[in-house]
């Protein structure tokens, strides 16, 4: 299969208008019709377009989802390749959902570079990943603009403590806790909560489902991912060894050469498309049937 280079060149040779829809469409038919199942791409251009909000999960993404599943052979299952930085908490738990009821739970997760977050909770929910040495997960614990959920609790209970064991704290720690707004802290604990239910509720359905104790397993793998005692850092990218440590069911592409060459071209075609188009996040099914959506207009 062609290495990056060779895929642009194969799209600027194409002679089209279309040419990166052909390309990226051909390779993802190819896909499907390797592995004998329904191939939906959910991907966004967060890479090359960071901070702008439509590249990450929303709510609008359950119509492209449902786009792209409509008129499919839903028996087949899903093969569903991921690229996001993760997005809002109540739309992926929304997404997941949707995409078990259509697929009775016959959906494997692949993540060619990065799923974040969200992406991370929604790989999670499938009956295995496909991850190769470049790619990565990450924590899912909540975010609130950019202010991490367990960093937020944490503050809190160590300005508690430090306002109890000394008065003189006080003065300064209420600055500090002025910043949050009334319900933040009980916010905050919700979240973490609702992120770990989520999660660990999927894997003792799907991952785990046939597995003894599959709550204890469920529980390895929510508490590394959600825990910023292991993974210190939100946006700390956990690479496929990790990822099976922490008890995830993990195959490598590396092990099927033929399979990680499609996979990863399909991922240079996703690359090329948004850095050569205005689109900012695709979802796309194996017969070219696909909802794209552009930068905003400035």
């Amino acid at each position: 299969m062609p290495s990056w280079n060779q895929v642009l060149d194969e799209i600027n040779g194409s002679n089209r208008v279309d040419g990166l829809d052909y390309i990226r469409r051909k390779y993802i038919k190819e896909l499907s019709n390797f592995r004998q199942r329904n191939v939906i791409a959910y991907y966004s251009g967060f890479l090359q377009r960071p901070g702008v909000y439509h590249t990450s999960i929303n709510d609008d993404d359950k119509n492209a989802l449902m786009a792209a599943i409509h008129g499919l052979d839903r028996t087949k299952g899903l093969d569903l390749l991921l690229h996001t930085p993760g997005g809002d908490m109540a739309a992926t738990e929304s997404l997941i959902d949707y995409l078990h009821r259509m697929f009775h739970k016959d959906i494997v997760a692949f993540v060619p570079l990065i799923a974040m977050s969200g992406g991370t909770m929604i790989a999670c929910s499938t009956k295995e990943i496909y991850m190769g040495k470049q790619s990565n997960i990450g924590p899912i614990d909540p975010q609130f603009n950019g202010i991490p959920a367990h960093g937020v609790i944490k503050e809190f209970e160590e300005a508690m403590q430090q306002m109890k064991n000394d008065q003189g704290t006080i003065p300064a720690w209420s600055i500090i806790l002025g910043k949050y707004h009334p319900t933040f802290i009980g916010q905050c604990k919700n979240s973490i909560a609702l992120a770990t239910e989520i999660v660990k509720s999927k894997l003792i359905d799907t991952m785990f489902a046939a597995d003894e104790d599959p709550e204890k397993k469920a529980d390895d793998v929510t508490n590394f991912l959600n825990e910023t005692n292991d993974s210190k850092l939100h946006a700390r990218h956990i690479n496929i060894d990790d990822a099976k440590k922490c008890g995830l069911k993990i195959r490598a592409l590396e092990d099927d050469n033929a399979l990680q060459d499609l996979i990863l071209t399909v991922h240079h075609c996703f690359m090329h498309t948004f850095s050569s188009s205005n689109a900012v996040k695709i979802t796309e099914n194996q017969n070219g049937v696909a909802l794209v959506s552009n930068a905003p207009r400035t």
